[in-house]
Formats: structure tokens, C-alpha cells, sequence
């Protein structure tokens, strides 16, 4: 049985994503539909690359995924198909898909062709559907398609390192639910300009020397827990994902605030890593 994923910034109020799910089950009634999320924030593709990225692979092979931002046809957003690692990605190609294949070299890329045979100003329900049920069904890609060999990048997808070596400059790509911050700075690529250096972590007015390796070790458990005041505290981990992510212990952006509202961060601020010389 096919899966479909969806991941848009469609939301939960407006009718999208239940008619995209209506018109699959309307082509394929026994497949198996999958919210990965509807709250992508509206036309944000670094989020939506994160996303998908970090989801997709817990899926079996052959999974088709659906993703529905910034889908509108233009001369400059076009749609493709990608096979990568036995999986099928359907968007557009505004850069959703640079973060996995910066990782993970395609099988196969074709632009999307056959509009012309469908009268549409939603992309997605009509066209996307109509390409993820035709390889549902085992179709090929060439059928939808012309088979082409690059898509566009995301700009600034990877940080900056200065000529000296002792500096990384990377930027905010994702602030989940908790209002954690995630830089494009992995793990592999910082250990392989640190070599065991000293570090220095600078976002905004907030420094931070020491990357821990859960959440829970900002705490002092040997301190009696009513004398503690952990909550609130500023740290830096690399995430489940391998990511730099600058994080406020149980944070709560209503409550006691988070990373991203304590430290005043937002998408595309600069996250700069200094090291020492020896």
C-alpha cells in the first residue's frame, strides 16, 4: 500500500490540505495519507527543507512526499519530481530540496510538464496529486517530466569559515515549537574546523563556551530540587538532528520564555563561532 506525506503551510483553518487528502483518496482509496505538518510558517523554505529533511526517512521506502510551499508556477518556480535514497519528493523547485541533496545525491530529477493538460491555480491539489498517484500507481517519472540535473540551492544553506580557520558564521534556519534556535551549523562540519579547539558561541549579547550533550545537563543534580532554578536557563546542545541549536531549558515561550524570545533570535540572525588560535 502507498504512502503519501504532506507537508505545506497550508495551516489547520482553511479547506487546503482536506481537499488535497479528498482528491488522493478520490484517485487511490486504499492509500495511506500522512500529516508531517500543516504549520510550516507561510512561505518558508529553509523550515519546510528542515523539515522534511529530519522526517522523511523514518518512512519506508518508496514514500511519496507531497510538499506544498511556495508552489505557485512562475518562470521561476518551476515543479520537479526527485527520486532520492528510494524515496519521491513533489514541490517546487525554490530550494525545498538543496538541504537533502546537499547530504544525498539524487537518483532522478524531472520538471514537472504537464500542465498544459490541467486547468489549475492550485498547484498543488491538482498537479501534485496527479504526480504522486501516477507513481503510486508504479508510474515512471519520465512520463511527468523531462529529466534535468540540478535544482536550485537554498542561499546560505552552509556557513561561512573565514580564511584563518578560527571562525564559523552561520544563521538561524529553524525555531521549533519550544522556540529553540537551529543554526545550518552540523556537528561534522564544526568538529572538523574546531580539531579540539576552545570556542567561544556569540548570538546577539549571549555567549556560550560549552556545547552539552543533552538538555538536562545544564542541571545541577547534586542541588536540592527546590533550590535549583533551572528553568530559563540558556544552553547550546547539537540536536537529535546533528544541528547547533541554542535551546532554554523547559522552555515555554508563554511561560517562562524561550530561546528565541529571551535572546531576541529570529530566522536568519547570525549564530558566530570563534575559536582559539591554539
Amino acid at each position: 500500500m502507498a504512502i503519501i506525506t504532506l507537508t505545506t503551510d497550508f495551516g489547520e483553518k482553511d479547506h487546503f490540505a482536506g481537499a488535497i487528502k479528498g482528491a488522493i483518496y478520490s484517485e487511490l482509496p486504499d492509500v495511506r495519507i500522512v500529516d508531517i505538518s500543516h504549520s510550516v510558517s507561510p512561505f518558508n523554505v529553509p523550515e519546510a527543507a528542515y523539515i522534511i529533511q529530519n522526517a522523511y526517512s523514518s518512512f519506508p521506502k518508496g514514500t511519496i512526499h507531497l510538499i506544498g510551499i511556495d508552489s505557485e508556477l512562475n518562470p521561476e518556480n518551476k515543479h520537479i519530481a526527485v527520486k532520492l535514497d528510494d524515496h519521491y519528493f513533489i514541490c517546487a523547485n525554490n530550494g525545498i530540496m538543496s538541504m537533502i541533496c546537499a547530504e544525498i545525491a539524487p537518483e532522478k530529477i524531472v520538471e514537472i510538464n504537464i500542465h498544459d493538460k490541467i486547468e489549475t491555480n492550485f498547484p498543488v491539489l491538482d498537479v501534485f496529486v496527479k504526480v504522486a498517484c501516477h507513481i503510486a500507481r508504479g508510474g515512471t517519472l519520465e512520463v511527468i517530466g523531462k529529466v534535468i540535473n540540478t535544482i536550485k540551492p537554498i542561499r546560505d544553506l552552509v556557513p561561512f569559515v573565514n580564511d584563518e580557520k578560527n571562525q564559523i558564521i552561520g544563521s538561524v534556519i529553524y525555531i521549533d515549537n519550544y522556540g529553540n534556535v537551529v543554526t545550518n551549523i552540523r556537528r561534522k562540519f564544526f568538529e572538523s574546523i574546531q580539531k579540539t579547539r576552545a570556542f567561544e558561541i556569540s548570538a546577539r549579547n549571549y555567549k556560550f563556551k560549552e556545547i552539552l550533550n543533552r538538555y538536562s545537563d545544564v542541571v545541577n543534580f547534586d542541588t536540592p530540587e527546590d533550590k535549583r532554578y533551572d528553568e530559563g536557563k540558556g544552553l547550546v546542545v547539537f540536536n537529535s538532528s546533528g544541528y547547533l541549536e541554542i535551546a532554554v531549558y523547559r522552555s515555554n515561550p508563554t511561560t517562562v520564555g524561550s530561546a528565541s524570545t529571551l535572546m531576541g533570535l529570529s530566522m536568519r540572525d547570525t549564530v558566530t563561532v570563534n575559536f582559539s588560535k591554539t
